[in-house]
């Protein structure tokens, strides 16, 4: 029985700031109080009255694994997860080959349960043609099916109306949808080619995959979901166009793990904007694309307001030399699990949001969205997930300090304010100060459902 023991932290829980101890027993968080100073325990952490919060939530990440280990390992970016204070991920199907049937999803959980530092589940994946697949796949163990409206790679593109129409009809569980209409992107990639050949550049990418990709797809989805009431979920939001789809605060009759539409907004859309494609050009290629400026004003203040739920990364990491293609080469994504947290507290040290309102949308709202049982919050009787931040000493992005396989990030050279000093995943210290204390801690995590 492993016992931590974690003195005069500041924990930031359910709105509320405050210096406690805590200690961990087995795995489970069994005492929050003060003075507990002289419980017994295999290891004690002074917190020195640094910041305590639960673990991180990531509900969107591409790993890589299966068939793209050259870019990605579970085993590397749940390593970076956890150094930046990510302490359980969701992780897409469009690993080679695709997760499209059971037993391939079944396979992508071994890897995770023989290599991940941190908590996993993964999502199941959506065809044009395994609807009875898709039904097979069980609530309780799987986050979601995911269903790929926009460009992709494989047979992943579901865009045949009677299928989707029958998977939100049919899907007892959540469906996680990337919203890019791929008639619009096609017309705009043909116009595009043909006026700009080879000198184009990633500072079209947004005028390729416009507002209008966003917000026809998004529409379509939102539609099938209140026809069907489908529990849905709409990844990375990029514009302030689709916005007017959701509910705030005001207008919310139900609790968020209640809600039946729900939707995450990345880090990426929050920080950079078009202007940022003179200097990173292809590194902040992604979809849906970074775009003008006004919208990630809109992204914040939706988020402040609750129209937008969750933060998370969308994590798709490529080679250095991969990125270094021409634009219409060059892949879509951006390595970012390792410093989700730090971004979003850069955030709070800006004045732009609370470390409680930063806590409640990194934390809390992907566990009840999600309905994952006993994580995501800092409670007697839950997982003890929990990252320890120090605010007042700075973290400088570097390629010494990352622990993507890929090896690069859009942010090397930025200081932030903060660091990460430990992480605990289930009730394991898994990392400190910099250095790794174990190979694998994560476990699956189980849904409520």
């Amino acid at each position: 029985m492993v016992r931590i023991l974690l003195l005069n932290a500041k924990v930031v829980n359910e709105g509320n700031t405050y210096e406690t101890d805590l200690l961990v027993v087995d795995g489970y968080i069994a005492q929050i109080a003060p003075n507990l100073s002289g419980q017994h325990a295999d290891q004690i952490i002074d917190a020195k009255g640094n910041y305590l919060l639960p673990g991180i939530i990531d509900d969107q990440v591409h790993f890589r694994e299966p068939g793209l280990t050259h870019k990605a390992t579970i085993r590397t970016e749940s390593r970076a997860a956890v150094a930046g204070g990510v302490t359980t991920f969701m992780e897409m199907p469009n690993t080679v080959p695709n997760a499209l049937t059971q037993e391939l999803l079944a396979d992508k959980y071994a890897i995770a349960a023989r290599s991940s530092m941190a908590n996993y589940s993964f999502f199941m994946g959506a065809s044009n043609d395994n609807l009875a697949e898709v039904l097979r796949t069980d609530p309780r163990t799987v986050c979601g099916v995911k269903v790929f409206m926009g460009s992709s790679t494989g047979s992943m593109l579901v865009d045949d109306e009677h299928v989707l129409n029958e998977l939100f009809r049919e899907s007892p569980m959540l469906i996680a949808t990337h919203c890019e209409d791929e008639a619009t992107i096609r017309a705009n990639t043909e116009y595009y080619r043909a006026t700009y050949g080879d000198t184009a550049t990633a500072a079209l990418h947004p005028l390729i995959r416009n507002e209008a990709a966003c917000l026809t797809s998004s529409s379509l989805a939102v539609e099938l979901a209140r026809r069907h009431n489908t529990r849905l979920h709409i990844l990375h939001i990029s514009t302030a166009d689709e916005l007017p789809l959701f509910t705030g605060t005001a207008d919310r009759p139900v609790s968020l793990q209640d809600k039946r539409i729900t939707n995450e907004v990345c880090v990426h859309h929050l920080w950079y904007d078009s202007r940022d494609y003179e200097q990173l050009g292809n590194q902040i290629k992604c979809n849906p694309a970074i775009k003008e400026a006004h919208h990630k004003e809109a992204l914040l203040a939706a988020l402040l307001d609750d129209r937008l739920d969750i933060i998370a990364t969308d994590h798709a990491p490529h080679t250095w030399d991969e990125k270094q293609q021409s634009y219409w080469q060059a892949p879509s994504g951006l390595p970012l699990v390792q410093h989700p947290l730090l971004m979003m507290l850069e955030f709070v040290q800006q004045g732009k949001l609370s470390i409680e309102t930063l806590v409640r949308k990194m934390c809390h709202a992907p566990a009840d969205c999600f309905r994952i049982e006993k994580r995501g919050y800092i409670r007697e009787g839950y997982w003890a997930d929990l990252v320890l931040v120090d605010v007042n000493q700075p973290t400088t992005v570097s390629k010494q300090n990352l622990f993507y396989q890929c090896g690069w990030s859009p942010l090397e050279g930025h200081t932030f304010d903060a660091t990460v000093t430990h992480t605990i995943v289930s009730g394991e210290l898994v990392y400190q100060n910099g250095a790794f204390l174990a190979e694998r801690a994560g476990k699956r995590i189980f849904f409520n459902r």
